[in-house]
Parts: structure tokens; C-alpha cells; sequence
């Protein structure tokens, strides 16, 4: 299980990479230019390894959880989709500012930056629930029990 290990960087790294951002905005200089840009680039690497690392995650703890916990997994996953594409199209557009020297194109990135950070955030309350409530991939929690008191498993 890699994803809770690879997921608290996922979201703290698109928040430190906003604060340096803002710390960019703030006293623009070709130095915090290309920080803020290589730290975006790891933020989106270590989203897109969260990403996958939960699709493998998620897939093992699926059946064990009950159709409510399945759907706000499927939630998490679909979220987690989209946040990925928006932070590459963050980076891109931060890279392409920095090596063009376009303020404002950093400027717009920083700000998509502040919408995905709040993203992540919420992506990591869905996270929590899935596991904290849920009992996504732990341990004795419930062991399939949870799925065979749900009425909707004999549905199937």
C-alpha cells in the first residue's frame, strides 16, 4: 500500500509550491521563478503517483466496502482524475511563463494552483472518510463484514 504514504505529498507539496508562488508574486525574480516551477513539477509528479498508487490501492479495498464506501471511492477516484489534469495544465503553463519570462502567465498558474490546492484538500477529507470511516485498506477494521450487512450486497 503506497498510496497513503505518496498521498500526503500530493497534498502538501501543491500548497507549498502556492506559497512559493505567492512568495514569486510578492518579489518576482528569475530565482523564485524557476523554484516555484520545479516545485510544481514534483507536486504534479507526486499526483500523478498518488493517482495511480490509489487506483491500485482503491481497487483491492473496493469489494470490502459497503455501496455507500464504494461510491465515494469511485467519487475520490474521479476527483483525484481531475485534479491531476488541472495540475498539469498548471504546470505547463508555469513552465512555459517561466522559460517565456511572461509574468502573467505565472500569475495564472499560481492562481489555477490556489483552486487545486483547495482540491486537494478536499480530496484529502474524501480520503480520510474513505479510510477513517469507511475502513478503506485497514487493517481488522472490517474484513468484508461492513459489505455483508449492507443490504444492497445480496442485491448484486
Amino acid at each position: 500500500m503506497l498510496h497513503p504514504a505518496i498521498a500526503h505529498f500530493a497534498v502538501s507539496l501543491p500548497i507549498i509550491t502556492f506559497i512559493l508562488g505567492l512568495a514569486y508574486i510578492y518579489k518576482p525574480s528569475e530565482l523564485m521563478s524557476k523554484l516555484s516551477s520545479r516545485f510544481m513539477l514534483v507536486a504534479t509528479l507526486f499526483m500523478i503517483a498518488a493517482y495511480f498508487s490509489g487506483k491500485e490501492d482503491g481497487g483491492e479495498a473496493y469489494i470490502f466496502l459497503t455501496s455507500e464506501g464504494q461510491e465515494l471511492l469511485k467519487q475520490h477516484k474521479d476527483f483525484a482524475l481531475y485534479l491531476v489534469i488541472g495540475m498539469i495544465i498548471a504546470t505547463v503553463i508555469k513552465f512555459f511563463g517561466c522559460m517565456k519570462k511572461l509574468f502573467i502567465a505565472e500569475v495564472a498558474a499560481i492562481v489555477l494552483i490556489a483552486i487545486l490546492s483547495a482540491g486537494v484538500i478536499y480530496q484529502g477529507s474524501l480520503g480520510g472518510e474513505i479510510t477513517y470511516t469507511h475502513g478503506a485498506n485497514v487493517k481488522d477494521h472490517s474484513d468484508g463484514i461492513d459489505c455483508l450487512k449492507d443490504p444492497e450486497f445480496y442485491l448484486e
